[in-house]
């Protein structure tokens, strides 16, 4: 049984709350997106879930009442970025990016996870917050579309790696097309099968072109 989400979390604080989450911690390729979702109670779309219980279509819906609906900030993390500090601080620096470009202040932020970015704001850690809160529950859906979309722009440019469909994710069509197409630079080349396949292609001798 999938665990509901509720207010109670929100109830312990006064003042505008931010639910903060992110998506894209595990694919190989493309940026990892945050999202900060301060909630208008009396308008909150029904249905709040942790994005990954939710179909495709049911996450597109709810976020499309949530940006109507609600105060959203955005963050992104770039694959530059991911490899210049790994994914967990880049993951952070999306957070604190998502909480900066809220319209409105919020007197706390509530973050999925148990480590806090670096925020103006108090943060609140909650450990698998997106089951439990409904602002972590709304971040977690816009973060989660946000990137979708992003990864579908990235997928006209590049289609032989089917990102429309795997997202970035390590599914069978995107190994495959590693193999037959290459890295590209949309990967994340810190991440093992990057690297190892950056690293034996670095590794192959050259062939001599003397007589």
């Amino acid at each position: 049984m999938v665990e509901t989400p509720t207010f109670e979390i929100e109830d312990q604080f006064e003042g505008p709350i931010a639910g903060v989450d992110e998506a894209g911690r595990g694919p190989w390729a493309g940026p990892v997106v945050a999202a900060a979702v301060i909630l208008d109670r009396a308008n909150a779309p029904e249905g709040l879930r942790d994005s990954k219980t939710l179909t495709e279509k049911r996450r597109r819906a709810l976020a499309a009442a949530l940006w109507k609906s609600a105060r959203i900030g955005v963050g992104v993390s770039s694959v530059e970025e991911i490899d210049q500090m790994n994914i967990l601080r880049a993951s952070l620096l999306a957070m604190a990016r998502a909480v900066a470009n809220l319209p409105i202040a919020p007197a706390i932020a509530i973050v999925d996870g148990n480590i806090k970015p670096k925020l103006r704001c108090p943060a609140y850690t909650v450990i698998k917050g997106d089951l439990k809160s409904m602002s972590i529950a709304a971040a977690s859906i816009i973060a989660k579309t946000t990137r979708d979309r992003m990864m579908l722009e990235l997928a006209r440019d590049y289609p032989n790696y089917q990102w429309q469909s795997n997202k970035g994710y390590a599914a069978p069509a995107h190994r495959q097309a590693l193999g037959l197409y290459g890295v590209t630079p949309h990967h994340r080349r810190t991440f093992s099968p990057i690297h190892n396949m950056l690293y034996e292609e670095s590794s192959k001798p050259l062939l001599s072109t003397s007589r």
